[in-house]
């Protein structure tokens, strides 16, 4: 299973983190949860984007393009093997950065890369 990093997790229900957080666990892939709320999602904390963690398979975007440049240091650090930009998170930018480090770029739905087996 590809463990996940969840860049813009939160408590709200009514959002595709959250989503993406359920629907993860459900097909049995471990998360964490970064993010600016407290609380957790899918029984995980929510961590500040403090802790590296080396054992990262996928990161996933939940944040748009504005808010994402503090987070190009932890990303590289973390040397995930791909990062999927959901809709609204696309970045010409950041995708180049990480073609240049050796990580994948990928834009896609991670609930539809979940549900279509492609994931």
């Amino acid at each position: 299973m590809k463990k996940t990093l969840i860049i813009g997790a939160s408590p709200d229900s009514s959002r595709y983190a959250y989503k993406a957080a359920h629907m993860l666990t459900r097909f049995n892939h471990q998360i964490v949860n970064v993010g600016i709320k407290r609380g957790e999602v899918a029984g995980v904390a929510i961590e500040q984007p403090e802790k590296i963690h080396n054992d990262i398979d996928t990161i996933t975007l939940y944040i748009g393009p504005a808010l994402q440049a503090q987070y190009h240091d932890y990303i590289l650090a973390t040397k995930p093997k791909r990062v999927i930009f959901n809709p609204g998170t696309e970045n010409y930018d950041l995708e180049k950065l990480l073609d240049a480090n050796g990580i994948e770029p990928i834009e896609a739905c991670t609930l539809v890369l979940l549900s279509t087996g492609q994931y």
